[in-house]
């Protein structure tokens, strides 16, 4: 896996372009956020985030479509269940995941951050596929962005504690921090 300096796209990840994204403001990238997000909630592999982070979400096709609708959101990147990693946003470019936030007062996180959606709810556990995707994908953006440290990786909850409460209470912090000092391949 390998992230190309002068695009920001990852390879060999899906690349399936969102159209929610502007450009970033001046500065170094310097903080990774994690979430959750499954559409419809608690059903995967629906293809629907994608759908939804292209604007092509058929409000129809299920009630809680209609409370979504109108949002224009992305993340830069998607793991699905099975570890399948999509790309929707240039790492370049500032995605629109995080909203209203703040991380050690700094506020718009967006600004300063890459997103990385889990597919996944705040009450189930995610997948060892996940995990070893989630480490694979954190190492080369670290190498690419060396000031996401381990202290600068964080989840939604964290930069918007009043309204988020990704990645959940099943998110295994320390798996993830270990696997991320650990060898490559080593999981």
């Amino acid at each position: 896996m390998t992230i190309d300096p002068a695009t920001g796209w990852c390879q060999p990840a899906q690349h399936c372009p969102s159209p929610n994204f502007n450009e970033r403001p001046e500065g170094e990238i310097s903080l990774l956020v994690i979430h959750n997000i499954s559409l419809p909630p608690g059903q995967f592999k629906t293809g629907r985030v994608q759908q939804f982070f292209q604007n092509q979400l058929d409000r129809s096709a299920h009630p809680f479509f209609e409370t979504i609708a109108e949002l224009k959101v992305s993340a830069h990147f998607l793991i699905e269940r099975d570890g399948a990693l999509t790309q929707f946003v240039s790492c370049l470019q500032r995605a629109w995941h995080a909203g209203v936030s703040s991380f050690e007062g700094r506020e718009t996180c967006n600004d300063f951050s890459i997103g990385i959606e889990l597919e996944g709810t705040d009450f189930e556990p995610f997948t060892d596929a996940q995990y070893q995707a989630l480490a694979q994908l954190t190492r080369q953006l670290q190498a690419q962005y060396p000031a996401i440290t381990s202290s600068r990786i964080c989840g939604h909850s964290d930069i918007a504690p009043v309204r988020k409460t990704d990645p959940g209470p099943h998110f295994d912090w320390a798996r993830y921090r270990a696997s991320l000092l650990a060898p490559e391949g080593a999981q």
